[in-house]
């Protein structure tokens, strides 16, 4: 019996989509037609963007890491449209300080002398006790953020320290009502109410201050450090098994190409259809296509050993999650974490201010300056953020075992006059694979883009001097510096001169303005390289940055780079 041909008329036009490439289309009797074009195949995360490696939806959420994004996302609007009217209510501050609290009526009672007292040494020494207040008064406000029906002016003044709209200008109410509410662009960068919601349902783990062991901590936070350090593990094993494949795919790719190369022949002078012999180029590509095949067998075997890790990591993760299962399931608010990770929040506030700040912690006319251009809210951060990576190649990345990552630490903006953005943590010492930094961002700074370069560079030397550990004084960025530091005889806090000649190598020496010593520059260069488009912009510039360029490429050349 004949057998048909299995596919007749023409193919499905999604079908042919989602394959690409030309679809070869056939007749009733399943004889091809003519190609048509159908465009270019889709990618894969493309079509399972949402999935991890085992076809699973990938787990999202403030502590997972996604190590195939390469860069931040655009922002289309720096404003909500149209703007809240938080600040219209006539009866804001009696809703933001209702509850009846202790904090609040002892806070109430000191602001109320604060605003009537006219004489200023008195209206000094009640200032005094007016931050304190205020602190504890906000610490009431944090405790209650995770209840669902809690008001948006308390919201409102715990996010910015809009306690009062009578302090601000029209214009300034109106910059806080423009300022967008919710994150829409999945970055980790939290206002203080988000952040301590998180932390207060355990989605995050509250932020290391004094070293806690394990065995003294409650099954919940143990499970958490445990979820951290497996979670490590997966991370890492699927960005290992990730490249392991672009390797192989690249040198198939490559030996595909020689091979086309080997079987072009041209027809033999006055002999038909009879080929040339191979030429010396072609022969030559014989012994680059056994080193080819080579590299490829051992990287087949790395990609191997990486599969065994990645299901090996799954397991435990697996493992973990369902004996934690009993702990996860109750989210309700941990006050204690809450209030304990709420004055972590405070000290991070004081060094962003630093000793001799502006400590007034309530948002006043006098005090804050600018468009909602200058201030940090979330969308002006991220691009900050993105303008420092656009100059810093790497400055989120964060090597582990060979393998580079990019991985944005969490950024709290905290409601403060500071003019210094500063690291909390470089990473969570349980998982130093694919675990975010901490860094904190003051949101009504002097000046927001110096505020975050000091964050970065606070956050590039706390991670190379973690990784660095005991030889932080002798090996790599740190150590490098650290020399320099001492030959020069400086005197004072080594890492408050590097972040001071970082701020230079990104404002001035990026655009071929050169601020910084010889050596310095050189240890900078190799150790926080500029991206490839500033490099070669900047050779053209001086002999300086030739001389720097050139060396790149020898070392790259060599074993030692």
């Amino acid at each position: 019996m004949a057998k048909g041909p299995i596919f007749s008329g023409d193919m499905d036009p999604d079908i042919a989509a989602l394959l690409g490439g030309n679809v070869q289309e056939v007749d009733s009797r399943g004889r091809p037609s003519a190609a048509k074009p159908s465009g270019p195949a889709p990618d894969f995360d493309d079509l399972f963007g949402g999935m991890d490696l085992t076809g699973n939806v990938k787990s999202e959420g403030p502590g997972s890491v996604d190590l195939t994004k390469k860069r931040f996302p655009s922002i289309n609007s720096f404003e909500e449209s149209p703007p809240n009217q938080y600040f219209n209510d006539p009866e804001y501050y009696k809703k933001a300080m209702a509850g009846g609290s202790e904090e609040a009526t002892t806070f109430h009672q000191v602001f109320t002398r604060f605003m009537q007292t006219t004489d200023p040494k008195d209206r000094s020494i009640i200032r005094q006790k007016l931050i304190p207040a205020y602190w504890n008064f906000a610490k009431r406000l944090a405790l209650g953020c995770t209840t669902r029906d809690f008001p948006i002016q308390k919201q409102i003044a715990l996010r910015f320290g809009a306690l009062l709209p009578n302090l601000l200008s029209v214009e300034q109410k109106g910059i806080l009502e423009r300022v967008v509410y919710k994150n829409t662009l999945g970055e980790p960068v939290y206002y203080i109410d988000e952040w301590m919601k998180m932390v207060a349902t355990g989605q995050l783990k509250a932020s290391t201050t004094d070293e806690v062991r394990v065995s003294r901590m409650d099954d919940k936070a143990k499970f958490q450090v445990l979820m951290e350090k497996s979670r490590g593990k997966k991370d890492a094993s699927e960005g290992t098994l990730r490249l392991k494949a672009e390797e192989r795919k690249a040198m198939e790719v490559k030996a595909m190409e020689k091979l086309e190369f080997i079987c072009a022949h041209d027809s033999q002078p006055g002999m038909l259809h009879i080929p040339m012999p191979y030429t010396e180029s072609q022969r030559k590509a014989f012994s680059e296509m056994a080193e080819l095949f080579r590299q490829m067998a051992n990287t087949d075997r790395d990609l191997q050993k990486a599969i065994g890790g990645f299901e090996e990591a799954e397991a435990e993760m697996k493992s973990i999650s369902d004996k934690a299962s009993g702990v996860a399931e109750n989210t309700k608010a941990d006050l204690q974490a809450v209030a304990q990770e709420f004055e972590t929040l405070r000290q991070m506030a004081k060094m962003c201010i630093g000793r001799q700040g502006n400590h007034f912690p309530i948002l006043f006319k006098d005090y804050f300056h600018g468009s909602i251009r200058e201030i940090g809210t979330r969308e002006n951060v991220i691009q900050a953020m993105a303008q420092i990576e656009a100059i810093d190649s790497e400055a989120f990345c964060r090597s582990y075992k060979t393998q580079l990552n990019r991985i944005v630490p969490y950024t709290i903006l905290v409601p403060s006059y500071g003019d210094y953005g500063i690291c909390w943590e470089p990473f969570d010492r349980f998982n130093r694979a694919t675990s975010r930094g901490r860094i904190a961002i003051p949101i009504f700074p002097k000046n927001l883009v110096m505020a975050v370069i000091n964050a970065v560079a606070d956050l590039r030397w706390q991670t190379a001097k973690e990784k660095a550990s005991y030889y932080w004084m002798e090996e790599g960025l740190t150590g490098n510096y650290y020399q320099s530091f001492v030959a020069k005889k400086l005197k004072g806090d080594v890492k408050e001169y590097f972040i001071a000649d970082y701020i230079l190598w990104i404002t001035k020496e990026a655009e071929g303005v050169q601020k910084l010593d010889k050596e310095i520059r050189s240890i900078f260069w190799r150790y926080l390289p500029f991206t490839q488009e500033v490099k070669d912009k900047l050779k053209t510039r001086s002999y300086v940055y030739q001389e720097l360029y050139q060396k790149d490429i020898n070392r790259s050349m060599s074993d030692g780079y």
